[in-house]
């Protein structure tokens, strides 16, 4: 059921974004009195599941869910239609207009995208406010994963700075390491303070680490304290632990005779015991209880904790007149931040182009569960993505055209019908064979290579 949900979700935002894309291209088309031939949400070779004719514009839904795009008189386009161009330029065609008009027919798409993600942050502002959880509150430090325990860093090491700068919000150090390359990581151990230096190959082996699965194990995450034993949650089925004894009215003290103040450390423990026999201790009423039995190669007792919230988050409410500001303000970081990401695509080479993820990478970003905050705040990221990899200077996406538009206007001179198409080509085959990659890497993702 999970999968269907999270598909679900991922159809509808991009349809959304499909259906504001296209329209930004087609509202400047019919400002400027340029005729629209098609209207089309996803692509439709051979065959459409849906279409209707309104005057001189034929709207449809196609059955590959690519995109989408609106066909305009006398454009060259994915289409590859030349037999227009052929023919003398009409009043009504795209060629016709001026540059400026042109430009502005081009750039339409991804201002309508840009526009909707800052609208969906305000709502998601003025709806839910803002809540996340401040660095400097992280107060046991964090639990970190192998490729950060290489560089020295140890579970329960509280982060303070990297680079001499204080992380405002826990979830931004990940993003901070990957995007901006600091050198240097600040930490308080027991009571001394550390200065811990990042390999050059981190990122690196972030990025193959996010290539090679769909389902990471948290890299860092805060501590958490086991206060007065572990309290069991629910039992998973087929639970070893249920199976030896233990009732969800119990709280673990001890593994193997060894007490444990956190959860990582009871993980730890159990770890230890994998493919062996395993004795716990509890608490069960007033009285101290220990079961043993065999543990399976999964090393999994098969219960989930009931841990209590240890750290205060922080939240803030907007009003209508704040949420504006703050929503165009959370969306320039947002491109600015997958400028940044692109950026880091091509400085890292071949471990990048494994990272780069498609269809179900997207669908997978998506929760289990339908909560209404987190597919908006997915949606405007997505919109964003859209407008940016949209506006390249690559043939065959809208900033390729914007490319030769602005040619033109320094130049005072239109690239030749000829050039355009090869141009074309060439871009969609670019774009094509980046498709395909990222969707094989996907199927990497899946089956384990």
């Amino acid at each position: 059921m999970e999968i269907f949900v999270k598909i679900a979700q991922f159809v509808l935002s991009l349809s959304i974004l499909v259906v504001c894309h296209e329209m930004g291209h087609f509202l400047f088309a019919k400002l400027f009195k340029t005729r629209v031939e098609k209207f089309y949400v996803f692509f439709n070779p051979w065959f459409s599941l849906f279409k209707w004719k309104h005057k001189e514009t034929e709207y449809g839904i196609g059955w590959l869910p690519l995109g989408g795009y609106v066909k305009i008189a006398g454009m060259m386009d994915e289409s590859m239609d030349t037999a227009q161009l052929q023919q003398p330029p009409q009043p009504w065609e795209f060629r016709s207009k001026p540059a400026w008009q042109r430009l502005l027919i081009m750039v339409g798409g991804v201002m309508v995208n840009v526009l909707v993600a800052f609208m969906i942050y305000v709502a998601i502002l003025y709806t839910w406010g803002e809540t996340y959880l401040p660095a400097k509150n992280v107060t046991h430090g964090v639990v970190c994963a192998p490729v950060f325990q290489r560089m020295g860093l140890q579970n329960g090491d509280r982060i303070v700075a990297l680079d001499g700068r204080e992380p405002e919000r826990f979830s931004g150090i990940i993003s901070d390491i990957l995007l901006n390359n600091p050198r240097t990581m600040q930490v308080v151990r027991g009571g001394d303070s550390l200065t811990l230096r990042i390999p050059e190959t981190l990122v690196g082996e972030l990025l193959d680490m996010s290539s090679r699965s769909f389902k990471l194990e948290p890299l860092l995450e805060p501590r958490r304290p086991v206060e007065d034993g572990l309290r069991i949650a629910q039992f998973a089925e087929g639970s070893v632990a249920e199976k030896g004894g233990l009732l969800l009215t119990d709280r673990i003290l001890m593994v193997n005779g060894q007490p444990f103040a956190y959860y990582d450390e009871f993980t730890e423990l159990v770890e230890k015991s994998r493919d062996s026999w395993i004795q716990l201790t509890v608490l069960r009423g007033a009285d101290t209880v220990s079961f043993g039995f065999m543990m399976d190669n999964t090393s999994k007792l098969g219960i989930y904790a009931q841990l209590p919230r240890t750290y205060e988050l922080a939240t803030r409410k907007f009003t209508l007149w704040e949420a504006i500001p703050a929503g165009v303000r959370l969306g320039c970081r947002q491109i600015a931040s997958y400028v940044r990401q692109l950026k880091l695509l091509f400085s890292q080479g071949g471990t990048a182009v494994k990272s780069v993820g498609g269809f179900a990478t997207i669908a997978n970003v998506f929760p289990g569960m339908w909560n209404w905050m987190d597919f908006w705040s997915l949606t405007a990221m997505i919109s964003i993505m859209l407008a940016v990899v949209n506006i390249l200077p690559i043939p065959a996406l809208d900033g390729g055209h914007v490319l030769f538009l602005l040619y033109e206007v320094v130049t005072r001179r239109k690239p030749g019908d000829k050039f355009m198409e090869y141009a074309q080509v060439a871009g969609m085959v670019f774009v094509f064979s980046l498709f395909i990659l990222a969707n094989v890497n996907d199927i990497l993702k899946f089956i384990g290579l």
